[in-house]
């Protein structure tokens, strides 16, 4: 992908316009893949021309990449911004096994992992198009986990000396596994049950190397 191919399309368009625009793009090409997701069908879903679709967009390329961006950073959207921080020790576990399952509902959504899929899929034809997925979604998450755990640290519930290298230990203990499964696995989801025991023990193993005392 160029760099001219991943600026900013041009101006003028409507937010609204804009919204319809992409969630039909969003149904065409997680359906249909991008080589045979049809402009044509993206443009009649939205309820506008195709040349409506390209002033506001640009190109398919354009639109592909924007709608991995802005499908990433929905998934991602307030989640790292609530439940507040909790202020006693023995909240601590359960507040890490609510933030784990809470991340891996969003991540193992099936349109995320469609999503995910069609991007792996296409990193030959796009090779910047893994980064935007990557910078809107995990990079994003294990900064805002990063912060987070900086905060606890400084609050005495946590001792973390490289709060993002903790960052990281907790997204990949935590999302591995499942996310993996979901990927490469045409199976069932896996259950409530499973993924609490499964992010529960993960967080036990975390609080094993940064809780306080240990």
């Amino acid at each position: 992908m160029t760099e001219r191919t991943v600026s900013r399309r041009p101006g003028g368009r409507t937010a609204e316009k804009e919204r319809a625009i992409l969630a039909a793009a969003e149904e065409v090409f997680l359906r249909d893949g991008y080589a045979d997701a049809s402009m044509d069908e993206i443009a009649s879903l939205a309820g506008a021309s195709k040349q409506t679709v390209y002033a506001h967009f640009g190109n398919k390329e354009l639109l592909f990449v924007e709608l991995v961006s802005a499908m990433t950073k929905a998934a991602g959207a307030g989640l790292h911004d609530e439940p507040a921080d909790p202020t006693d020790p023995e909240d601590l576990e359960e507040f890490l096994v609510g933030y784990g399952l809470a991340q891996l509902h969003r991540v193992l959504s099936p349109r995320i992992v469609r999503l995910r899929r069609l991007v792996i899929g296409e990193v030959g034809r796009f090779p910047a198009l893994a980064k935007v997925l990557w910078d809107a979604g995990p990079a994003l998450a294990m900064a805002a986990m990063a912060e987070r755990f900086g905060r606890l640290d400084r609050a005495g519930l946590l001792l973390v000396p490289d709060p993002p290298a903790a960052a990281r230990s907790f997204n990949w203990m935590v999302m591995g596994e499942p996310l993996n499964r979901a990927m490469l696995l045409e199976a069932p989801p896996p259950t409530r049950t499973w993924l609490r025991q499964h992010v529960a023990e993960s967080v036990r193993v975390f609080l094993a190397g940064y809780a306080r005392g240990h």
